[in-house]
């Protein structure tokens, strides 16, 4: 089926998709206190293959599968039969939603009953195998990229697949048995026809109907290939039974007269609540191992948020089926399968005690303000647990001069103070923002703490908003409490107080630097030395001034996406810092959230001995690059592997904790492919001309202008901010010391990845 041509050498290619691949299991996986049935590690069976990525049941899609997988894995194929009894993995009875079929055939659209229910598409038992030879796979689920379509990928047989990729495991999954009955077509006669074939082995045939599993159970009750009854909706009804599939889940000795396993929704075992938090867990998997039934987890999708409980982290999702303490489920089925072969082998049973395993520094962003509102005592005390390094506080000023934590001078991003009677203080300030706002220097100290905090949810445009249940909780601090909060946490490397809009606040009357510096000596700061002091600002002028009169670290941010940097520039960053914050964008450049590639601006600036930190990591797939396959775990793992960055600046401290505790780093040539980042640019490599989006200007250099500022000025005597209305003119973009941009550039790309599954056919 299909030009299957270079196989052999396409599945190397494939592999070349990832910076270094080494198909063993990490040391330390294989572990007693598996709770599955049989003790063993739970399998990844992935779902038509890698379909997170690539067009469900392609070639691409198995054999990447393969590749970033534990060495058992398991590929699932739907299996559909056509006009010729031709078996066909293909993830739904109608081709239309994952095939190009309508455009080979714009006439064949027809409706069928389906379990009753007449149903329009395109179905495979109006197409020969040769009718589907120009029909190609495309991806299937529309909030997924549809770049890698234009690849023209086959639709594959079941012998094409087991035949060329020839799988550790093979799982054939029978949806429609009765639907291909009605169409003269015995789906039975071709599970024995092709499991006969002795170059096919198949491991797990599973089926949602107990008639067709009853039809076969006797084929193979000698046999090694076990048979697993599928559970849909509980109140779904079996078309053979006529129970529901609810009703069935209560009489699992039945299920065993024909079965020797499970499937059910993961909400089958860890129900959520009408809000979206996880309920305690059913017996489901307790009372099936008791029957002595394999049980597998289904409907696990990386970019489909299934609870605030885990807050948007895939790892941790996974990590509460397989390892609660309590009981595992024995396999997981996955659109995503390099999530839960990390899961499995490299962070179940790590322990809270877990050694870290490399040195990557964790900077909160406003506290884990990705699960409270930041800045607030929660936050600061959930990125505490959390195990984060340093604490941030980004330093605001009160109407009255006291110093506060507030990730935003403008209250409106962090409050809702918008629907207070304070809206009356509305103010447009061109100079600290575009638009209006509600200043903290236009309030009191008492009046902020009146304020209910506000969570971000920067994502909120894609529906996903961070724990509703908690989007009000806590307290805001002083730069007086937060430094009292950190003193006493002897786990904190140090803290970091970030300050902008410092000569703005001196020309108001605001001298935050001098307020910053009098509260850090009076919390003991300036005379111990158990906890870093770390100063960040985006002004080299504020970085002056405390270089002038401490020895605090300091930390300079450059806050636009950058191509590179002068080395005159660097130099100059040199004198006033030991450290650059960056953005992501500036490590590895994105176009339409593919990476084009890697700049050479974080081992430049290493080389003049200037930490790196970038920002900002959140858990949120849409916050991520397509490469880094909608896992925040795989996104860290190629900022620290591939770029070699020193911190992370994250919302999160908890995903980039757990990461650099994990037994899979610092394996060298034997590291798995689960923890082995995707090279660079070599998924933007397989997106054909036709589907290429336009090309982007290329990010400026940062040049000597950029950062070089003059010295703040004195504090003048307060004044009231002058206040425009809003829709007034703002002055054009300018860099943040004020002085027009230079849109310099020089690019450094990555070598090209392998193009092996363009190369394909």
């Amino acid at each position: 089926m299909g030009s299957l041509r270079g196989i052999s050498v396409a599945i190397l290619v494939v592999q070349a998709l990832l910076v270094s691949v080494a198909l063993v299991s990490a040391q330390g996986s294989t572990r007693s206190r598996w709770q599955t049935l049989s003790g063993n590690a739970p399998f990844v069976i992935s779902r038509g293959g890698f379909s997170g990525i690539f067009p469900d049941s392609s070639f691409a899609a198995y054999s990447f599968a393969l590749s970033t997988s534990l060495p058992d894995a398991i590929l699932w194929c739907d299996v559909q039969l056509t006009k010729d009894a031709a078996g066909i993995c293909f993830p739904d009875l109608k081709l239309d939603n994952n095939s190009n079929i309508a455009d080979i055939y714009p006439d064949g659209q027809k409706a069928y009953l389906v379990n009753g229910v007449s149903t329009k598409g395109w179905f495979s038992v109006d197409y020969t195998l040769k009718d589907l030879g120009n029909v190609y796979l495309i991806q299937g689920v529309y909030s997924r990229s549809n770049k890698l379509d234009g690849n023209g990928y086959p639709i594959m047989t079941v012998q094409d697949i087991s035949t060329n990729l020839q799988p550790p495991g093979f799982w054939l999954n029978i949806q429609h048995d009765a639907f291909y009955a009605q169409h003269n077509l015995s789906m039975k006669d071709f599970i024995f026809s092709v499991t006969r074939n002795v170059n096919v082995t198949v491991g797990y045939i599973s089926s949602p109907e107990v008639a067709f599993l009853q039809s076969i159970a006797a084929r193979f009750q000698r046999n090694t290939t076990k048979l697993v009854f599928r559970f849909l909706g509980q109140k779904e009804v079996e078309p053979s039974t006529n129970q529901t599939y609810d009703s069935l889940l209560k009489n699992l000795t039945f299920i065993k007269t024909f079965a020797s396993g499970i499937i059910v929704p993961k909400s089958y075992i860890w129900p959520v609540d009408a809000n979206l938090y996880s309920l305690s867990y059913t017996s489901v998997v307790l009372d099936a191992h008791k029957e002595g039934l394999e049980v597998f987890a289904s409907e696990f999708y990386n970019d489909v948020p299934f609870s605030f409980t885990y807050s948007y982290d895939p790892v941790a999702e996974y990590l509460k089926f397989v390892d609660n303490g309590n009981f595992s489920v024995d396999g997981v089925i996955s659109d995503f399968p390099i999530t839960p072969s990390a899961a499995i082998d490299c962070f179940a049973h790590l322990g809270e005690n877990a050694s870290k395993q490399v040195s990557l520094l964790i900077i909160s962003k406003n506290g884990a303000s990705g699960d409270f509102p930041g800045c607030t005592d929660l936050a600061y005390s959930k990125a505490i647990e959390d195990g984060v390094d340093v604490l941030d506080c980004p330093v605001q000023m009160t109407k009255d001069g006291t110093p506060i934590c507030l990730g935003s001078i403008n209250l409106i991003d962090s409050t809702t103070v918008a629907q207070t009677s304070f809206s009356n203080l509305t103010t447009t300030i061109p100079e600290i923002t575009q638009g209006s706002g509600i200043f903290t220097f236009n309030m009191s100290w008492i009046d902020i703490q009146s304020l209910t905090p506000l969570i971000s949810s920067p994502q909120s445009a894609y529906k996903l908003f961070r724990n509703p249940k908690f989007k009000n909780s806590g307290k805001f601090l002083t730069l007086s409490d937060f430094l009292a909060m950190a003193k006493n946490d002897r786990s904190l490397y140090g803290v970091l107080i970030s300050i902008e809009n410092a000569r703005y606040l001196a020309e108001q009357g605001y001298g935050v630097t001098d307020a910053v510096l009098n509260t850090l000596s009076k919390a003991g700061y300036d005379k111990q030395t158990a906890q870093t002091v770390m100063i960040q600002s985006s002004n080299s002028s504020v970085l002056m001034k405390f270089k002038s009169k401490t020895n605090y670290k300091l930390v300079y941010k450059v806050d636009e996406d950058i191509g590179g940097a002068e080395s005159t520039t660097i130099d100059d960053i040199k004198r006033f810092a030991s450290a650059v914050v960056i953005s992501k964008d500036s490590v590895f450049p994105e176009n339409t959230a593919f990476v084009t590639g890697v700049t050479d601006v974080v081992p430049r600036l290493q080389k003049a001995n200037l930490s790196v930190y970038v920002q900002t990591f959140s858990n949120e797939f849409v916050s991520q690059a397509w490469d880094y396959l909608s896992d925040a775990t795989v996104e860290i793992n190629s900022f620290y592997t591939v770029a070699g960055i020193d911190g992370v600046i994250t919302d999160f401290p908890n995903t980039s904790n757990r990461y650099r505790r994990n037994r899979c780093l610092n394996r060298g040539d034997k590291t798995p492919g689960y923890m082995s980042p995707v090279e660079p640019g070599s998924l933007w490599k397989l997106i054909t001309n036709d589907y290429l989006p336009p090309a982007e200007a290329p990010n400026p250099y940062l040049i000597e202008a950029d950062v070089i500022e003059p010295p703040l000025p004195p504090v003048a005597a307060k004044t009231t901010p002058t206040s425009r209305p809003s829709g007034t003119a703002t002055p054009p973009a300018s860099s943040p010391n004020g002085q027009p941009q230079v849109s310099a550039f020089v690019m450094v790309p990555l070598m090209a990845a392998l193009l092996a599954i363009y190369l394909l056919f």
